[in-house]
């Protein structure tokens, strides 16, 4: 194989720590359809907040770009593309088939592609790389195709794309040069695979276990809650035993979670297998809406002379420290509060003004002017408004 041209398609949370790790190594493209991303790229600025300006300098003569002219150039594509649900939860592939379609026309011979996407099992063999034979060229003889599950954890400065490990699954041992050459730039630790759909099933795996954990917990919070138990107490008191695992509740918002569960669901449904726990986390974890907006209207009812107070709403993003608002239960909870209290205004430094107008997100100088403090989503930059916050009337429904 000449030598390697990494191509990443989709420059969101996934892709472009993706990008930035491999084009220090290599001359590296990185590709996403919205022109807007691809811009603010160029002038070194994430609106995703994930990432500082220096962080984003380009080496090996790498460059971001929306023109399908700039990858034909590449040899070794990384497909990180969203794979969200639709309205009534079943998969949309949508732009992973486009990925797919748009890699049909270009690519060539000796080529790889991997997937990182998330997707239920045989996505990769039954819909990927049928799309990509259109081509006319021979899969796994001409052209080759491998799976690494993401496992990014935005807004953790910690456990780095780097320092987690990362699967590798692929069918042709021909590739693993190439293929250990590229992730090794990506994960300092990798593990290696022949099966794929293991590799797929393996990825959705994880969040369902996560999914069920939180559901658990917030099932536990809410008895706790309205008997009148101090959850904090008793999470103390369980901690001391050896084995228990300490989840925390809150509102499961994001890109996995409420997602993965339902692409596992609708594989098991596809092959006739009837699951009872499977989504039973997202049943209850979805139910948080409007068991802490309950809770929230319960302690406005209390304060006196309510009217003629001014209302914040602190943290809309779907967690703490990032920017991400995508499933957002914060957001949800908000437009429930605003139904009944048109004086309610919203703050969060991870979102802009200009892109979410219909949030009515006020300026940082102006938070000191409000009465009642609501906080959705405890961003580690709220600690610094403690010192003010905490003479007003503070609402926290988890922290």
């Amino acid at each position: 194989m000449r030598e390697i041209c990494p191509v990443v398609i989709g420059l969101g949370y996934v892709g472009l720590p993706i990008f930035l790790n491999l084009q220090k190594n290599f001359k590296t493209i990185g590709y996403d359809i919205n022109k807007k991303r691809i811009a603010s790229l160029k002038n070194k600025l994430d609106f995703n907040k994930e990432y500082k300006p220096n962080s984003l300098k380009l080496s090996k003569n790498s460059v971001f770009t929306n023109l399908i002219d700039d990858i034909k150039k590449g040899n070794f594509y990384i497909i990180a593309v969203p794979t969200p649900v639709k309205k009534n939860n079943l998969p949309d592939l949508t732009l992973l088939k486009k990925s797919c379609k748009t890699l049909s026309k270009i690519i060539k011979k000796n080529d790889i592609i991997f997937f990182e996407s998330t997707v239920y099992p045989t996505v990769t063999d039954k819909v990927c790389i049928p799309i990509l034979k259109k081509s006319g060229l021979t899969e796994n003889k001409d052209f080759y195709v491998g799976y690494s599950p993401e496992r990014i954890n935005p807004g953790d400065k910690q456990k780095t794309l780097k320092s987690i490990p990362k699967i590798v699954a692929f069918k042709n041992n021909k590739i693993k040069n190439n293929v250990t050459k590229v992730y090794k730039k990506i994960s300092k630790k990798i593990i290696y695979s022949k099966n794929i759909i293991e590799a797929e099933t393996s990825k959705v795996v994880e969040n369902i276990q996560r999914d069920l954990n939180i559901g658990l917990i917030n099932e536990i919070y809410k008895v706790c809650d309205i008997a009148n138990i101090n959850f904090k107490n008793v999470m103390s008191l369980a901690k001391t035993k050896w084995n228990f695992v300490p989840y925390e509740p809150g509102l499961v918002g994001g890109h996995c979670l409420p997602v993965d569960p339902y692409y596992f669901s609708y594989f098991a449904k596809s092959i006739g297998i009837e699951t009872n726990i499977l989504l039973s986390g997202r049943k209850t974890n979805n139910k948080m809406v409007d068991f802490v907006t309950s809770k929230i209207f319960k302690k406005l009812k209390n304060i006196s002379n309510l009217s003629e107070k001014r209302i914040l709403v602190l943290g809309l993003t779907y967690k703490k420290n990032v920017a991400d608002i995508r499933n957002s239960l914060a957001i949800k909870v908000l437009k429930k509060l605003k139904k009944k209290y048109e004086n309610i205004k919203t703050y969060d430094p991870y979102l802009e003004k200009k892109n979410y107008k219909n949030l009515k997100i006020i300026k940082f100088d102006d938070i000191k002017k409000y009465d009642v403090y609501i906080i959705l989503n405890n961003h580690d930059i709220f600690k610094k408004l403690k010192k003010f916050i905490l003479k007003k009337i503070l609402i926290t429904p988890f922290f």
